[in-house]
């Protein structure tokens, strides 16, 4: 079968469409010792931030570890606005092998700290500030937010569209379900799931995975 001109054309576009979108995002992508990399207050070696970004500023508060992936679209800020000088140094902290999934935000005000070994799914919104609604005759967007340190332990899991509150303090190689909620504090070695986000399971050296009794 022959094909017709159009379909050549298409061809020859396509590959060359999406050849220079495969070049762009290969040579786009943030690499340890890039001009862009020195703005972090940390960039670890053999570390990377895919490419598009998402919204990066304040990055000089911001410390990344070594061997660690930000896929593409990440959201990376620390304080409201760029140029902005923060209290706290870092004010977000990723550690050593992680993976920061394709559409995240890590939206950092006063502290956030993501240990070693860390992987997360897409769309995982974490933050250390929200409003309050404590003016009923106000709108709640200009009333003064609080603000929580976050804090995320090694080897944890985070499953896609999870979102991680002001105050949140989540333990060492935790698992947490796709679309939860998380605030407060979830112990070492548990799986936690549902909105507010609650216990489902914890390991115990001796009885293995336990199930907490039903309220």
């Amino acid at each position: 079968m022959i094909d017709d001109p159009d379909s050549r054309i298409r061809r020859l576009v396509s590959d060359a469409l999406n050849g220079a979108h495969d070049l762009v995002g290969r040579w786009g992508r943030i690499h340890h010792g890039d001009r862009r990399a020195r703005r972090f207050g940390h960039f670890g070696v053999g570390s990377i931030v895919g490419f598009p970004t998402g919204v990066v500023y304040g990055e000089r508060y911001i410390h990344i570890g070594s061997r660690t992936l930000l896929a593409d679209h990440v959201t990376l800020t620390a304080g409201m606005i760029p140029g902005q000088a923060m209290v706290t140094d870092p004010v977000v902290r990723i550690g050593d092998n992680c993976m920061i999934g394709r559409g995240n935000s890590i939206v950092g005000h006063f502290s956030i700290d993501i240990g070693d070994g860390v992987f997360t799914g897409t769309n995982v919104y974490v933050t250390d500030q929200n409003h309050v609604y404590e003016d009923t005759s106000r709108w709640i967007g200009i009333q003064d937010p609080v603000e929580a340190p976050v804090g995320i332990g090694d080897g944890t899991w985070i499953g896609s569209g999870a979102v991680i509150l002001p105050g949140a303090r989540i333990g060492r190689h935790v698992v947490v379900a796709a679309n939860s909620v998380v605030r407060g504090e979830i112990p070492d070695h548990s799986v936690v799931a549902g909105v507010p986000a609650r216990v489902v399971k914890t390991f115990d050296i001796e009885a293995g995975w336990v199930r907490p009794p039903t309220p």
